[in-house]
């Protein structure tokens, strides 16, 4: 066995292109260091409806230029079979290690495989690639990125024609198409032969931006923006000078690109920690809110004065973002079909339906968000927001940051808050209170265990709450596909459990809805919702054995 996994490694280490993770995988098989090498050649990195997202280094079970190339010629002949010989294929990438030369990789399979490719000129966001998709006309889309992973990760996602990302049997048909790449050296990459993109498309993409907000609105909310070291600063602040806002105060430690993300232990504005150096930097600067992007700047993160709360600075939940857009938009007169998947709040379709507008309620993610029919507005809690669905069929940080700016000075002129707004909601729809319980785990059997826990012993109550229904994800429902994850319904309140689909995570989505009578009803009720959802989380973990 030792000796097969050692011949494995170097037939690997023959056909690996890339100098770095060469003498990586060498110094391993030089120590004999069995054990990692055996982690590395367990099997290899799948390719699913997210893409590719992994640990940088070497072997099949580590993102590197060997896997990118096989998953680039994989896609390429996907693309082929489906008769888009000589199509656009528009790639983008953001700022993390390898991010370019998984471009470049992707951009020279493509074009050896008979295929155009166009490269975005710079590391700039998720968004602006979702958009380059449908205004060049191409056939496919790549974005080289790991969003708001750890450092050491990166990632491929795969958008098709329509400008969304892929959902199945696409990724399943991929996915086969990319095992069946024989040697590396079989792939023609030629050194040239691609375009690499100017300015135009994201000027483009620019000029899409204003659309998002209405055409006399106020523009006076003061921010102060972080990009947490990712690729959104030049950006936003380009669409907020157009628009006409006063200009953002930039978090400066973490303005700029920077792959080691040094301020941040997980660069995501959700971690403890993230956002403390964008609260000290508000401190200072006074201002009306806070906007955070995440690395690739496809998520908006926002923050508010709240004198309650230590530091004076509250970061709103996503689902709160989430539910002041619907009003937002619902007040400027929206029509069409709001959106969201089955982790985020509820309070989304009592605002739909106030409104007499539609409400579709969709599986994890903007790959299916996005698909939505008649699709106008879209979020998920994981502060994704879909605020220009004809421009950008994905979330985006951008637009989305626009539109909460365009609320907080629409607010500001009336001498209102988003908090005084969140209030209005939960008069006038219940207080939706929502939590999560997320568990980051080494070994993911850890996951698989307390999944099928649940299965077996299903939960009566929680907080003392009956559990009145309990649904299995996996075998599908009337209106969703089947997904690994289970759903429970309490008297007043709301439970679903699923393994992340980007990181090595349990992740546990709690909703719990509180009547409130009148304002002065407000403080109770938030002191309810908070203490049941403590106690929906403790007996969520003690059956769930984590």
């Amino acid at each position: 066995m030792q000796h097969d996994l050692i011949a494995q490694a170097r037939t690997w280490l023959a056909e690996d292109p890339d100098p770095e993770t060469r003498d990586e995988l060498a110094a391993l098989i030089d120590a004999g260091d069995t054990d990692e090498l055996a982690a590395r050649f367990a099997g290899t990195l799948q390719f699913g409806t997210a893409g590719l997202r992994g640990e940088l280094g070497a072997g099949p079970m580590r993102m590197n230029r060997s896997v990118v190339i096989r998953a680039a010629a994989g896609l390429a002949a996907y693309l082929k079979a489906q008769g888009q010989e000589g199509g656009l294929v528009v790639i983008g990438y953001d700022a993390r290690y390898k991010s370019a030369d998984f471009a470049r990789d992707t951009a020279a399979v493509m074009t050896g495989a008979g295929l155009r490719a166009a490269v975005l000129p710079r590391p700039l966001p998720t968004p602006v690639l979702a958009y380059a998709i449908r205004h060049l006309g191409a056939v496919a889309g790549v974005e080289v990125t790991a969003s708001h992973n750890p450092p050491r990760d990166n990632g491929y996602k795969v958008y098709l024609g329509d400008g969304s990302q892929i959902v199945p049997p696409a990724d399943g048909e991929i996915a086969a198409a990319i095992a069946a790449v024989g040697p590396l050296a079989g792939v023609v990459r030629p050194e040239d032969g691609w375009e690499t993109l100017g300015d135009e498309v994201l000027d483009a993409y620019l000029a899409r931006t204003d659309a998002v907000l209405g055409a006399d609105s106020p523009r006076t909310a003061r921010t102060v923006h972080t990009a947490m070291h990712g690729v959104g600063t030049s950006v936003l602040t380009a669409a907020f000078a157009r628009a006409g806002f006063p200009e953002p105060v930039l978090v400066t430690e973490q303005a700029e690109p920077d792959p080691a993300f040094p301020t941040v232990a997980f660069p995501n504005p959700e971690e403890p920690g993230a956002m403390d150096l964008a609260f000290a930097t508000a401190r200072r600067a006074a201002p009306d809110l806070i906007i955070a992007n995440d690395p690739d700047a496809d998520r908006c993160a926002v923050a508010v004065p709240d004198t309650s709360v230590e530091g004076g600075w509250r970061m709103l939940r996503g689902d709160e973002v989430g539910a002041l857009l619907a009003a937002h938009l619902v007040e400027r007169g929206a029509t069409g079909v709001f959106a969201e998947s089955i982790v985020s709040s509820s309070l989304l379709g009592r605002i739909a339906e106030k409104a007499g507008l539609g409400y579709e309620e969709t599986l994890t993610g903007f790959k299916w968000i996005a698909r939505v029919d008649g699709l106008r507005y879209g979020y998920e809690e994981a502060l994704g927001y879909c605020v220009d669905p004809e421009g950008v069929r994905d979330k985006d940080g951008i637009t989305a940051a626009l539109l909460v700016a365009e609320l907080a000075s629409v607010l500001k002129e009336q001498g209102r808050t988003l908090l005084d707004l969140l209030d209005d909601l939960a008069l006038a729809h219940g207080l939706h209170a929502t939590d999560q319980l997320s568990v980051r785990v080494e070994d993911l059997s850890v996951i698989a265990d307390a999944m099928a826990r649940l299965r077996e012993q299903p939960p009566t109550a929680l907080a003392g709450l009956a559990v009145t229904s309990a649904e299995d994800l996996s075998r599908g429902t009337d209106r969703l596909p089947p997904t690994d994850g289970l759903r429970y319904q309490l008297e007043g309140a709301r439970v679903i459990v699923r393994p992340s689909g980007t990181e090595p995570k349990l992740k546990c989505y709690l909703e719990v809805v509180v009547p409130v009578a009148d304002a002065a009803g407000l403080p109770a009720a938030r002191a309810r919702g908070a203490e049941l959802l403590a106690g929906i989380k403790r007996d969520l973990a003690t059956a769930a054995g984590i």
